[in-house]
């Protein structure tokens, strides 16, 4: 049980928490929502004890571990597998004391804890959610300083995945992620054992992992049961119900009023008409219910239609240095309402396609043809921190608008949802949000023909979500997508184009068939359940018999491993080895742990055997 009672917390003198409370059982997975700013991340912190609240307290189970995202990504030289290997801190401490302890009877409990915490798989298990948030293999072995801060950050939340805290916290999971990685994410939360509390605006992901909803709305916490469309319908349903008794009181109201006006000072009518004010005095009246409402997105439209298509490649490559292509034997077209959504993991090329279109890189081989006078908006999260922390929005849009006058720029900047305060706001004080409100306005303002949305949803609320596609759908010109948002895909896209193995073609499927093409990818495993191999990794298919032969050295040398985990589980068993040789049973129970993990591997050998021969 997580239980946050009565929780009250002010920044800079702005109520933030207002008596706030909400109970969270054991084992739950709910989802945190509300518009930005109101003061979700404040109550993680508070939660984690970082900031003490002015009243009220957290209570949990004794002795439940809370656990995070570290906010400082991991940097140094330890290899991505020993960080999170680290993120199970009793599996740490247990392994250190091994190595120290000289008491029989203490060796003896440790190694009985190591065993059941499943400490022998957990190199496995690690790899397996490295591999699910897309690392390969290599990556897993080097050292955390050779990534980039995104993929420091998918580090940082693989170690507080593996070690499964009690109570987990998540701010925004799915922010780092590309699709593939927010796929295998949704469906490793969904099996997850211990209870999770999940900042997210992604609808999808809530739909699929929560079974609660707690909303934070001018400073009080409600609970939902159910997924988020069940939270949206009920909350709609909540307010017109409010609105409609409401007005019925406020008619109720007006009608005894017009009575005691009337009738007041009348004799023959003073008793009735003083009931009546005395019933008004004591009537309640009900909450008007506050819609603060996003800022509309509008992309102006191209002005003037260009013929199809508006790019043409004919087996185009791309790359950064000559004769090294990223991407080759391009053979595509681009035409003005196209709607396409770039599938394919990171690091596959689809950053280097948008800059391709865009003409910040050049095709080596091949062709490209663009419409003339094609003109093409791109916005990227990255461009964020490449905005000048002095600068204001009226600044960025003086630049556009260099002959207008105050009163057409601040209508421009209005119309984005910059009033006149927010107009004159440094960058370095703006929100997520609001920065990338700012950067869509910069991206669309001269009417593109084509509109390139790199992950646009990050830092934007839900409602500010479902505005910006109903700008996107409403925009004339072609778009192309890259985004980890399920939702916004599905309801912006209608063609669907997979970036992998140097090129981009067309994917014969829908979104659906792709996610399950990818989970048969990056298989989920639990604490307890060893890894399965990869679908995609399988190899070719070969003879039966060489199959049968392979598998029977496999189990072979299972049953080798077994026999020899037997003889040292026997010598472990017998108490006065820990007395009277505490090296050698130390040495024992490193050298089972280790068979156990060859066990596994085989284990995993086998079973891809027996999937290949059953295929065969």
């Amino acid at each position: 049980m997580l239980n946050v009672q009565g929780i009250t917390y002010r920044i800079a003198g702005r109520l933030l928490l207002d008596d706030a409370g909400v109970a969270i059982p054991t084992g739950h997975r709910v989802g945190l929502v509300g518009r930005n700013g109101t003061g979700k991340s404040t109550l993680f912190r508070i939660i984690l004890g970082e900031l003490s609240p002015e009243t009220g307290h957290v209570s949990t189970l004794r002795n439940a571990r809370i656990g995070t995202v570290a906010q400082e990504a991991p940097g140094g030289e330890e290899s991505l597998i020993d960080v999170v290997l680290a993120g199970d801190s009793e599996r740490a401490e247990l392994l250190a004391r091994a190595d120290q302890e000289t008491d029989p009877h203490a060796i003896a409990e440790i190694q009985a804890r190591l065993m059941d915490i499943g400490a022998h798989s957990a190199p496995a298990r690690a790899a397996a959610i490295l591999s699910g948030l897309g690392f390969s293999d290599d990556a897993m072995q080097g050292p955390c300083s050779a990534l980039s801060g995104g993929w420091r950050m998918r580090v940082a939340l693989a170690a507080a995945l593996f070690g499964q805290p009690d109570v987990l916290l998540l701010d925004e999971p799915t922010n780092y992620l590309d699709f593939e990685g927010t796929v295998w994410l949704t469906t490793f939360l969904k099996s997850y054992p211990s209870t999770v509390l999940m900042i997210s605006h992604d609808r999808d992901v809530l739909n699929q992992v929560v079974d609660g909803i707690v909303h934070l709305d001018q400073g009080k916490l409600t609970l939902y049961q159910g997924s988020y469309d069940s939270f949206d319908r009920q909350r709609r349903e909540q307010q017109a119900l409010s609105q409609k008794l409401r007005k019925k009181q406020e008619a109720h109201r007006a009608h005894m009023q017009a009575y005691v006006d009337r009738f007041r000072y009348k004799a023959s009518k003073a008793r009735q008409a003083q009931s009546r004010l005395k019933a008004l005095a004591k009537l309640e009246p009900i909450a008007e219910v506050i819609e603060n409402r996003v800022a509309e997105f509008h992309f102006p439209n191209p002005e003037k239609e260009l013929a199809p298509p508006l790019v043409a490649m004919d087996k185009a490559a791309v790359g950064y240095e000559p004769g090294k292509a990223i991407l080759r034997n391009l053979t595509l077209r681009i035409d003005p309402d196209d709607r396409i959504a770039l599938l394919g993991s990171n690091g596959n090329g689809k950053s280097t396609f948008a800059k391709l279109l865009t003409g910040k890189l050049k095709a080596s081989q091949g062709s490209i043809v663009t419409a003339p006078r094609m003109s093409v908006g791109y916005f990227a999260q990255h461009q964020m921190d490449e905005l000048a922390d002095g600068r204001t929005p009226y600044d960025y849009i003086t630049d556009l608008m260099p002959e207008a006058s105050v009163a057409d720029r601040r209508a421009r900047l209005g119309a984005a949802g910059f009033g006149a305060a927010l107009a004159q706001s440094k960058c370095s004080t703006l929100s997520g949000g609001e920065k990338a409100r700012l950067l869509f306005l910069l991206a669309t303002f001269h009417a593109p023909h084509v509109l390139i949305l790199d992950e646009p949803t990050n830092h934007l609320d839900m409602d500010s979500r479902e505005s910006l596609i109903l700008a996107i759908n409403d925009y004339a010109g072609a778009v192309i997508l890259i985004a980890h948002d399920r939702h916004i895909v599905e309801t912006c896209a209608d063609t669907l184009w997979l970036v992998e193995k140097g090129s981009v073609r067309v994917f014969d499927g829908d979104l659906q068939q792709y996610a399950d093409q990818v989970l048969s990818q990056r298989k989920v495993l639990t604490r307890s359940a060893p890894p399965l191999p990869p679908a995609a990794a399988k190899p070719a298919a070969r003879p039966q018999k060489s199959l049968q032969k392979q598998l029977r050295d496999v189990e072979e040398r299972m049953e080798a491993l077994r026999g020899k985990i037997t003889v040292l589980d026997h010598a472990l068993a017998d108490h006065t080895i820990y007395k009277d040789e505490p090296r050698k049973a130390a040495d024992f129970a490193r050298l089972r742990t280790k068979l156990a993990t060859d066990l596994d591997t085989l284990e995993t050998e086998w079973l891809a055997l027996h999937d290949e021969t059953a295929d065969a």
